[in-house]
């Protein structure tokens, strides 16, 4: 009876191997973020819930700004990704705000958007890291924009839309943020739904012509 031959996966080349550890100190740098916080978020930690030694982080990252700095991309790269994956999900059926106005609430859930804000927020005070997170906020945002408007896809409306998933996004940010001091889901949800309801009726009023479920 003769074997089949197992095919040889390839080695990894060095810049492979680099380039995967880049992305577990990485990972690790926003897991400690959100579990931590920034002022927790020590290089120390970061190699530890990565797996590597010290060495290796410093090799890749001498000091904690290197490695949030480079953090920052990391993340908009992933929130960019999450809003993709997400719109995906998305039907838009005879309610397009509403299906807007949900796809707004589940992309802000989870670690990612509490790793951004640990980053905003310590970006007052840390003029380089602000510096990087201006650059690329634009480009989340713009993510967001599109996925937007793929739901409300009349041209007429593309300015009116823009500036409402801009109102709904600052509106909803509030609301995430306000929750962190005493956290209650179930209160955060409740108060977007009020909140939605006004942003459903502010719609409204601009584009009267949009056919909006349950006016």
């Amino acid at each position: 009876m003769t074997r089949t031959a197992t095919p040889k996966q390839p080695r990894r080349t060095q810049e492979q191997r680099s380039s995967e550890m880049r992305v577990r100190l990485l990972d690790a740098t926003i897991e400690c973020l959100v579990e931590y916080g920034y002022a927790g978020t020590t290089t120390p930690r970061v190699a530890e819930l990565a797996g590597v030694t010290r060495g290796a982080q410093v090799h890749h990252f001498g000091s904690k700004t290197d490695l949030v700095v480079a953090a920052v991309s990391h993340l908009a790269q992933r929130r960019t990704e999450a809003a993709m994956k997400e719109i995906s999900r998305m039907r838009v059926g005879d309610d397009p705000l509403g299906t807007a106005l949900e796809f707004l609430w589940e992309l802000h859930q989870g670690p990612l958007f509490v790793a951004a804000i640990e980053l905003w927020v310590a970006a007052r005070t840390d003029p380089a890291l602000a510096v990087e997170v201006e650059k690329v906020e634009p480009y989340v945002n713009n993510a967001v924009l599109l996925a937007v408007a793929q739901l409300v896809p009349n041209e007429m409306h593309r300015k009116n839309v823009r500036d409402f998933a801009y109102t709904a996004m600052d509106t909803l940010r509030g609301i995430l943020v306000t929750n962190f001091v005493s956290p209650d889901p179930d209160r955060g949800h409740r108060r977007w739904l009020r909140a939605s309801a006004q942003l459903r009726l502010a719609a409204a009023a601009v584009m009267p012509d949009l056919h909006i479920a349950g006016r």
